[in-house]
């Protein structure tokens, strides 16, 4: 069957057609296309046609797509157990590599999602302080627990609205929010709340509005602010941890987080995240606290063998420098490409992420920043590029993952499909 014919299967028998709503096409139009298999860096759809990936599942196969030594070793794992519900070796293992590569973590939960990672730590941070309020920013994705589902409201200090329904006003309350990149507006809330603000929460380098980095002051500055107040701060590393550098922008940016919130490079493609800080913080976690948090396939054995092996083979291939030179290679001679033709965009990149988009002469930092007119001019380069063989994320508000996959002679591919779907776009 082609995809057309699963998509209008799958219509009858999902919400939208879909079990995450970006899949669904709904920002670039069209048919979605439905994979049956990935090798490296390269997708196949169900109609036989190979696409270099840089969609990379959002994030989490910094290996490309079945890295063979990955996969022996889960090959492997799957023939010796799948679940225990119970203790084994393998998520100590895990746990004590992820302590070499990120030394600012004492201890550590596993859980099986970004938002599960970001639901918990926010309820230690408000045990441990006796604190209600969390503060947030828009351009931040945490995931979709009700608390995080908010948007700017009204008011001058803080509040926020449902951004979903569903969500009660009473959960949205409880959430503050802030512009990114302006220390006045958070300067603001604490004013109003500080004595009430359980943690700040911030993506270092937020990645799921465009890829907007942050300045270094920008986020000294919430570490400063936050240790006035009594507040945590909270870094959601779950797209920049284990990519941007071993001990993500912890590391990057020399700033210690109170809490940290992990996922995707860290499961290898299996669906594994974790968060942790220091021990006097994670021991209020149950059993040896007060803040309860249980997961019947949290720490399964394949997850925490693909999580292990994949941290292994990324040292083994040279670590992420090497990952990060080529991305920028590959980021500057895009950007090359565009100038060279006239077209009217730019490349932003951060080590192993990239994200392009209208031209702009400041950096884009803040939601306020973005091109007006990015969902629409995106739409068309989308398909342009899938006509061409090449996948990105079907939204022009994702960003693109470079792998240890994509090779010199992949990247030149994706030079060649981009310039072709430029002429055909002009």
């Amino acid at each position: 069957m082609n995809s057309q014919e699963l998509f209008d299967r799958s219509q009858k028998v999902a919400p939208g057609g879909v079990h995450s709503p970006v899949r669904a096409y709904r920002s670039v139009g069209g048919t979605p296309i439905f994979f049956k298999s990935g090798e490296g860096a390269y997708l196949e759809s169900v109609e036989g046609r190979r696409y270099i990936d840089y969609c990379m599942s959002f994030g989490p196969l910094i290996l490309g797509h079945r890295d063979p030594v990955v996969q022996s070793k889960v090959e492997e794992m799957i023939r010796t157990a799948w679940s225990f519900g119970a203790c084994e070796p393998y998520s100590l293992a895990l746990a004590e590599k992820i302590k070499t590569w990120a030394p600012h973590i004492e201890k550590l939960r596993f859980v099986a999602s970004g938002t599960e990672a970001v639901m918990s730590l926010i309820r230690v941070a408000r045990a441990a302080t006796g604190r209600k309020y969390v503060l947030k920013f828009n351009g931040c994705y945490h995931g979709h627990a009700d608390g995080m589902l908010v948007k700017s409201g009204s008011g001058l200090a803080g509040e926020a609205s449902s951004d979903s329904a569903g969500v009660s006003p009473e959960a949205a309350r409880e959430t503050l929010v802030a512009e990114l990149d302006r220390e006045e507006d958070v300067e603001r809330i604490f004013k109003a709340h500080g004595h009430e603000i359980a943690a700040v929460l911030v993506e270092p380098v937020p990645a799921n509005y465009g890829l907007l980095p942050q300045r270094i002051e920008f986020l000294r500055f919430l570490r400063d602010i936050t240790a006035k107040h009594g507040a945590l701060l909270v870094f959601d590393e779950v797209i920049s941890g284990f990519r941007v550098a071993k001990g993500g922008m912890a590391e990057v940016t020399g700033i210690r987080p109170d809490l940290c919130a992990y996922g995707k490079v860290l499961g290898g493609g299996f669906n594994v995240a974790a968060y942790g800080g220091p021990a006097k913080l994670m021991d209020w976690v149950a059993p040896s606290g007060p803040v309860y948090q249980a997961g019947t396939l949290s720490a399964n054995p394949v997850g925490m063998t693909a999580g292990l092996a994949s941290l292994e083979r990324v040292e083994a291939l040279g670590g992420l420098d090497q990952l990060h030179a080529s991305a920028r290679g590959f980021a500057q001679s895009l950007q090359a490409l565009f100038d060279r033709t006239d077209w009217n965009l730019q490349v932003t990149e951060f080590r192993s992420l990239f994200w392009f988009h209208e031209r702009r002469e400041k950096p884009i930092r803040a939601l306020g920043d973005l091109p007006a007119g990015q969902k629409e001019s995106f739409a068309k380069l989308f398909h342009a590029l899938a006509e061409e063989g090449v996948y990105v994320a079907p939204s022009g508000f994702e960003v693109g993952f470079m792998s240890f996959a994509h090779t010199p002679e992949i990247q030149a591919k994706t030079l060649t499909a981009f310039e072709a779907a430029g002429k055909k776009l002009r």
